[in-house]
């Protein structure tokens, strides 16, 4: 029987998988052709979804993108055996953008079918939950901190020092919550890794469980995410059946459980106290620090709140080992990122990378430019505020604290590219409105500020007092930097300042008139 791999994927769906392997079951039958049809995760190559793969002489044959209309002269072309087609790829492993990645966190995304647990323990699953389950927590931790692993959001904290606080904090109950409402524009990689290898993060939260104590965990997802909360609860019963979560994981009479909740489409709740309270059956407000969420989280209990890719990095940490791990990337910037190419880019997809690439190479080499052919104008890095990288600073390696020099982050990895018919007055005033219409409400910077930040960057467009203006934008950013409760209004200013300092010409100004 012949294998073919056809993508469950939210981005393949939108481009028509569904429709795709639905075309190839009904022409299998038709033709009496033994077909398996394998729904797996996405590569992350959106631009050849519907990516259609085969086995075939011992490896895996790409097809794409395809149509329903396509399959029909698939078959004609014999390309269950691999046979030649205008939309043949060759061995899915040699297509260059695949091939030049690391991939160590989406080792198994694209490859293995999601909910199969056969399929996961074939390809490495549960031996890092197996190794931490013969260690003390202590020695996890060590592990973990070793590894040089810190928090893949935007704060980008060691996570094994958090990690050994939660430990250390004297409580009979802790928890583990995971935060996947991946809100950031252009970023992807938590769903993808989701909906493609969901066992993987419950490993890592599982595995998180052991090295702080707790017996319980909660993996806090968006709503705007349906496929992958379907595959998320699947996972986590199945695993469950299976003995890797419950009373007695692994056999080993520890326990460790997972509830999965669904947020509300709050923006704000993607910060770590909003999401609890927003779990706790609350408004999602921000809270005041301290106490630190490790020493007082969930219902006031010792709880550690780390981000999808820093949990599914876990078990290859615990398989490998640390030094595994730490070879990869630059500086303080250990192991990998998933980058996330989206906007105005021809090759848009995921690419996994060690830290120390540079946004030249990912959006050229990778990207192959942009959709439009016009020259790159601006990149944001890092979600809706994120500040934005003019193409004079593209060799700067992807790094957290070379990007901090430049007043810059990498968040959450995402990064939204755009060409030279943008105005860059519009997208700083964009992040103004995001942040006011996204804040809480908790603090008057920026609550009130933000919507002064809209209406003076108004008035800049209009020409109104234009100097005037723009210092009261300068004074206004600062307030919102150092006077917030949290990153969301905290970081607004980035976005508009970087606008401005790079791209003085769309506010009207030449490049020596204003430097924040």
């Amino acid at each position: 029987m012949s294998r073919v791999f056809v993508s469950l994927d939210t981005s393949a769906l939108a481009l028509g998988a569904e429709r795709v392997a639905q075309a190839i079951a009904a022409e299998a039958k038709q033709r009496g052709a033994a077909v398996e049809i394998v729904r797996n995760g996405s590569r992350g190559l959106f631009w050849l979804e519907p990516l259609v793969e085969v086995e075939a002489g011992g490896q895996r044959l790409a097809y794409g993108p395809v149509a329903p209309r396509d399959v029909a002269s698939l078959f004609e072309a014999g390309f269950l055996a691999g046979g030649a087609h205008a939309l043949a790829l060759g061995p899915t492993q040699d297509i260059a953008y695949l091939a030049r990645q690391e991939r160590l966190t989406f080792a198994r995304v694209g490859l293995t079918d999601p909910l199969s647990l056969d399929d996961y323990r074939a390809h490495g699953g549960w031996r890092g939950l197996e190794n931490a389950l013969a260690l003390a927590p202590a020695a996890i931790v060590r592990e973990v901190t070793d590894s040089g692993l810190r928090g893949r959001g935007g704060a980008a904290f060691p996570a094994g020092t958090k990690w050994e606080t939660v430990r250390g904090a004297g409580a009979e109950q802790k928890y583990i919550v995971c935060n996947a409402d991946e809100g950031d524009s252009g970023t992807f990689s938590d769903r993808m890794l989701m909906e493609g290898d969901p066992f993987c993060l419950i490993e890592g939260m599982a595995i998180a469980g052991l090295a702080v104590g707790a017996t319980q965990g909660y993996l806090y997802l968006r709503s705007e995410y349906p496929q992958a909360a379907r595959i998320l609860a699947a996972a986590i019963a199945k695993a469950r059946e299976a003995g890797w979560l419950g009373a007695d994981v692994g056999g080993s009479g520890r326990a460790f459980d997972i509830e999965l909740r669904l947020g509300a489409g709050a923006y704000i709740c993607g910060e770590e106290t909003a999401l609890l309270e927003s779990l706790e059956g609350r408004r999602g407000i921000v809270r005041a620090k301290p106490p630190l969420p490790a020493l007082a989280g969930l219902f006031g209990r010792p709880t550690a709140v780390n981000n999808v890719m820093t949990l599914a990095a876990a078990p290859l940490i615990l398989e490998r080992g640390a030094a595994y791990y730490r070879d990869y990337g630059m500086g303080r910037s250990r192991g990998t990122l998933p980058f996330q190419l989206a906007g105005n880019i021809r090759h848009g997809g995921l690419v996994e990378k060690a830290f120390g690439v540079t946004l030249n190479e990912l959006l050229h080499d990778f990207g192959g430019g942009t959709l439009s052919g016009r020259p790159i104008r601006a990149v944001q890095v890092g979600g809706p505020l994120g500040a934005w990288i003019p193409p004079a600073q593209f060799d700067v390696p992807l790094d957290y604290e070379r990007y901090g020099e430049i007043g810059a982050m990498l968040g959450h990895g995402g990064i939204v590219v755009f060409d030279d018919s943008v105005n860059m007055l519009r997208m700083a005033r964009h992040a103004m409105e995001f942040c006011a219409e996204e804040s809480c409400g908790k603090c008057t910077p920026c609550r009130i500020g933000s919507t002064r930040g809209v209406e003076v960057l108004d008035r800049v467009a209009a020409n109104r007092d234009r100097e005037a203006q723009l210092a009261l934008l300068d004074s206004l950013c600062d307030t919102l930097l150092h006077g917030s409760a949290c990153a969301l209004g905290g970081m607004t200013p980035y976005p508009v300042l970087s606008a401005l300092r790079h791209f003085p010409e769309d506010f009207g100004i030449g490049s020596q008139d204003h430097a924040p």
